[in-house]
């Protein structure tokens, strides 16, 4: 795939990629949610220009290497139908730059909103508090809660040591290595016992099995292990559920988002009905269970 030769300036290729965009039906989900953004989103990301540059930016000619480059990533976006994030190696979250590539999922989890805050609504965190981030794929919402709140201290788990090697690297572009401690274990599993928990945050994989063929191709893009979850897609939010009080202080708390399993969950705790999260900003299928909450559930 080509610029036609009248694609001159960066403005001709916004507006070039924009029409093409449309007209290919892509889906928008990872960051912008119509074809404008993300074809001003491909364009500035890949001249290393920012979004709101100038008008005179957008007058600016294109050079040959940079008309091939973008040609290049529009034919990823368009016949390969490859997410934005992983074309350009970068994805924004809690106002934070981060990598990402198919190790991980691109972060987009509603459970932002609630960092700025500190949780306020769901959880009253202490100094010095300790979090537990499960499922922490490129480590965004473990370092998003260290960089807003200084004073947290936040351990990250993940099984794949793959997502861990994203996330690795994402620690040390923000410099908390001294405050985020990353852990390979399959769900609580390799942690210590002993070990207690103000918060435990976790997006874990809830796409039910049905769900997942009709995922839309950029989707498929993603980790499978990041996103199937069994037939209801609760077969790791379960394991979460049940053993969250072995890791929580006496006034912890469990906030976890489970998506499009939502119905499937109150069903499997019911008759308790969970305490499910608002979000200015949009989102949903976030819960808040409290420790002496979790200690009454009867489930199995």
């Amino acid at each position: 795939m080509t610029l036609p030769d009248e694609i001159r300036t960066v403005g001709d290729a916004v507006r070039y990629m924009t029409s093409r965009f449309y007209g290919a039906g892509l889906w928008f989900g990872h960051g912008t949610d119509n074809a404008g953004d993300e074809a001003n989103a491909l364009v500035m990301q890949s001249l290393g220009l920012p979004f709101d540059s100038a008008p005179y930016v957008y007058a600016a000619a294109l050079t040959e290497p940079e008309r091939s480059l973008l040609a290049e990533r529009m034919s990823r976006r368009i016949d390969q139908r490859e997410p934005l994030a992983y074309i350009t190696g970068r994805a924004w979250f809690c106002g934070l730059e981060f990598e990402v590539d198919p190790r991980v999922l691109i972060p987009r989890s509603p459970i932002g909103e609630l960092i700025a805050s500190r949780f306020d609504a769901y959880a009253a965190l202490p100094d010095g508090a300790r979090v537990l981030d499960m499922c922490t794929g490129g480590g965004c919402l473990a370092i998003a809660c260290a960089v807003w709140h200084p004073d947290l201290e936040v351990d990250a788990v993940d099984v794949s040591s793959d997502a861990l090697a994203v996330a690795r690297a994402n620690v040390a572009r923000h410099t908390v290595e001294d405050r985020v401690r990353l852990i390979e274990s399959d769900g609580y599993n390799a942690l210590d016992d002993q070990r207690r928990y103000d918060l435990i945050i976790a997006n874990p994989p809830y796409v039910p099995a049905k769900s997942i063929a009709l995922l839309p191709a950029e989707y498929r893009h993603e980790p499978a292990l990041a996103l199937a979850a069994g037939a209801d897609g609760l077969d790791l939010v379960r394991h979460l559920v049940r053993d969250a009080p072995r890791f929580l202080t006496e006034n912890g708390v469990l906030l976890l988002e489970v998506g499009e399993a939502a119905a499937a969950l109150e069903a499997w705790l019911a008759p308790f009905e969970p305490l499910w999260c608002d979000f200015e900003r949009g989102g949903d299928g976030v819960l808040a269970l409290d420790t002496a909450a979790l200690n009454t559930l009867n489930i199995v």
